[in-house]
């Protein structure tokens, strides 16, 4: 079977080494960057599935003819699959393996695409009080209107950054009290940031790419190997 990230950029990306290690290398995942057309066109000649990443998340959502009900609720793709054309968020459960174990009542998410919406919907099910930042106000409403968000969130215990790692950090969200999951990996801009707790994105993304793995092959992967290749990587 063949797989792919589809997205631009996606030079770095560690999803080919973790897919490797999810299945001894049974099976082929490549990268694809281009325009989102270029990207889809390149799926649909002969792999089996895709992740989808930067900016690609809308226009997969588009083009699927199923949705997953994560899908729907955050109107964002990160896999399809070629079969029936079917669309599915695995953000989101990544950003809920991300921070198990811990307990969070009022949250900020900072962004307003694709991964501040699966932060959104993850939060959401943890029963938080939810806020969003962004730099677009118009872009913030829009947003809190698709997810009922009441608006402003004061002294959150947790703040969700997804904003990318290219990006400069916004002056004054309040760090210092809350727990920090930073969506960028291959970039951070917190990981020295004052504040109760630091979790890496590649959390984030050892969640959703197990989920997304099983999606994939109908197999479960090896999370013990994933956990093994970030633990390498991060060394």
């Amino acid at each position: 079977m063949k797989f792919a990230l589809i997205g631009h950029p996606v030079a770095g990306s560690m999803s080919p080494v973790l897919f490797s290690a999810a299945y001894g290398g049974k099976h082929s995942y490549d990268l694809i960057d281009g325009s989102f057309e270029e990207c889809l066109d390149a799926f649909l000649s002969g792999y089996d599935g895709i992740n989808v990443t930067a900016p690609y998340k809308q226009n997969a959502y588009a083009c699927c003819s199923w949705l997953s009900p994560a899908a729907l609720r955050t109107g964002c793709v990160n896999l399809v699959l070629r079969e029936g054309l079917r669309g599915f968020n695995t953000d989101v459960d990544g950003v809920l393996y991300a921070l198990r174990g811990g307990s969070y009542e009022r949250a900020l998410v900072v962004g307003t695409g694709g991964a501040a919406r699966a932060a959104v919907d993850a939060v959401l099910q943890l029963g938080c009080q939810v806020g969003v930042w962004g730099r677009s106000a118009e872009k913030v409403s829009a947003l809190e209107k698709q997810f009922g968000l009441c608006g402003c969130v004061e002294n959150p215990d947790l703040i969700i950054y997804t904003l990318p790692g290219s990006a400069p950090v916004p002056a004054g969200l309040p760090f210092s009290g809350a727990t920090v999951l930073e969506a960028e990996y291959r970039i951070p801009q917190l990981s020295a940031v004052p504040c109760r707790k630091y979790v890496s994105g590649l959390r984030w993304l050892l969640g959703q790419a197990a989920a997304g793995y099983s999606l994939f092959t109908g197999e479960e992967p090896s999370v013990a190997a994933m956990t093994a290749a970030l633990e390498q990587f991060l060394q």
